[in-house]
This record gives structure tokens, C-alpha cells and sequence, in this order.
């Protein structure tokens, strides 16, 4: 790629079609609206389709805690004897915040002002029966949107065996679909959990290990397998959508942090 005073310029390369076009390259973050924290997208781009991806994060000093949206689920897979109600309150929110950078990337401020509405009163400490009075209007509106089937369906398809095969757990592995897949298994997480965050029992040996993203311990973090997953959802999108695809798989590159601090595994 050539710089002239300063400010790269595009080069030239096949497309898919074996043409000459020009290859223009894009970063996007690590700092943007609706994006995960930290996050560096470069992108190779002809015309507006995206023909190469690569993931960097940027490396952040060593968190004083554990990443927020897991740590109830960290403590858990320590041993430590943790309500399902409190559990179920973190997923909840955990969820309702993806919830709202996906609407909000996807165009629709009202909803995203919903969802994050619905999840400061999940971390307000909202009974199951509010939070389930304000998530169920919010998940019939997703559900039954086709402006919103028409924007995300069919991007960033994740196989169920393709996601087991590079460690993904948690909603990505269980849509087995598309972007929009990934949102209605969040607003199906949402649902049960939101009905739960009253439940005063231990959580179970099922669920402790299982956070917002997924695993919370073995070889490859939850959010370093979605990260890995990633360049091969791009390719081939385009350039409006990558965003999209981003905010439905909606890393949280705390948790890298955390395992880096720990020594645990390097992403």
C-alpha cells in the first residue's frame, strides 16, 4: 500500500470475479460508537465489500477485577456458592447491553434505548416480574420486525460445527445461524433469565461455568474463539454490514484482559 503525504492510498488486486480493482484499506476502532471496547478491525476492501479481515486488540493495563458481565460465573467456577437469582440478573443485563449495540448498529434508536433502558433496571435490582413486564414487549417487537429479518438475516453465517470447532461457546454456538439468529438467542436468554433473577437456590453445576459469551474457563476464552471466528464472517460482506456482524457476536475483550493478567492463556 503506497502513502502519499501521509494518507495510504488504494492498491490494486483480483476481486472474486478475477478483475483489477482498487484494494483500499480500513481500520475500524478500537474507539466507536456501539463497538466493543478496544477492538481493531483492518480491512481489505474493493469497492464495499470486505476481502480480508484482521482482528487486533488493543492491550490494556492488567483490570483491578474481573471482567463484570462474567464474574458471577468466574466466582461460581471457583467454587464460591452464588445465587442463580444473582447469576441470572448479570446474564440478563449482559444480554440487554448486546441487545443494544446490535439495534443501535442496526438503526433502530428506539429499541436500543429500550434494551439499555431494561438493563440498568436489571442492575437497579429489578423484580422478575418488572423486568419480564419490560423484556417481553422488547422481544415481541425484535421477533416480529422484518425490516430488521430483511437487515440481518444471512450475515456472518457461524455453523453450529464450524463455532465447536474453533471453541465458541455460549448464544453464538447455540443460534447456529446468522446475525439474526444470534439476536433471538439473546432475547430468548433474555426472557428466561430476566424471570429467574428472583431465585434465592445455588446455582447449579450446569450453569456456573457458562457467562454472557460463553465458557468462562478452559483453553480458549469465550470472547478469544468469537474473536477468532470473526475475519471469516467478514469476508466476503459488505462493508455496511461488517458492523452488524461485530455487534451480533459482541466480544468482551475484558475478558482477554483478565486471562492475560492471569497467565492463563495469551489471545
Amino acid at each position: 500500500m503506497g502513502v502519499v503525504d501521509g494518507l495510504p492510498m488504494a492498491d490494486r488486486a483480483d476481486d472474486r470475479d478475477g478483475l483489477r480493482l482498487d484494494l483500499l484499506h480500513v481500520p475500524l476502532g478500537p474507539v466507536l460508537p456501539d463497538w466493543p471496547s478496544g477492538l481493531v478491525l483492518r480491512l481489505a476492501l474493493q469497492g464495499d465489500v470486505v476481502q480480508e479481515a484482521t482482528v487486533e486488540r488493543v492491550t490494556a493495563p492488567p483490570p483491578p477485577q474481573p471482567p463484570f458481565w462474567s464474574e458471577p460465573f468466574l466466582r461460581a467456577a471457583t467454587g464460591e456458592r452464588i445465587p442463580r437469582g444473582d447469576a441470572a440478573r448479570r446474564l440478563c443485563a449482559a444480554h440487554l447491553d448486546s441487545l443494544g449495540r446490535f439495534f443501535a448498529v442496526a438503526g433502530w434508536g428506539d429499541m436500543a434505548a429500550r434494551a439499555r433502558y431494561a438493563r440498568d433496571r436489571a442492575l437497579a435490582g429489578a423484580t422478575a416480574a418488572e423486568l419480564s413486564a419490560l423484556v417481553r414487549p422488547l422481544t415481541r417487537r425484535a421477533e416480529r420486525s422484518r425490516t430488521l429479518r430483511w437487515l440481518t438475516a444471512g450475515l456472518g453465517v457461524l455453523p453450529a460445527g464450524h463455532a465447536r470447532h474453533h471453541g465458541v461457546t455460549g448464544p453464538a454456538l447455540v443460534a447456529d445461524g446468522d446475525a439474526h439468529d444470534r439476536m433471538l438467542a439473546w432475547l430468548d436468554a433474555v426472557g428466561r433469565s430476566a424471570a429467574a433473577v428472583d431465585a434465592l437456590e445455588v446455582l447449579d453445576d450446569a450453569a456456573r461455568a457458562v457467562g454472557p459469551r460463553g465458557q468462562v474457563v478452559g483453553a480458549v476464552p469465550a470472547s478469544q474463539a468469537l474473536l477468532n471466528v470473526l475475519p471469516g464472517l467478514l469476508q466476503g460482506a459488505e462493508f455496511a454490514c461488517a458492523r452488524i456482524i461485530v455487534a451480533s457476536l459482541d466480544p468482551d475483550l475484558d475478558e482477554l484482559n483478565h486471562v492475560s493478567a492471569a497467565g492463563m492463556v495469551h489471545g
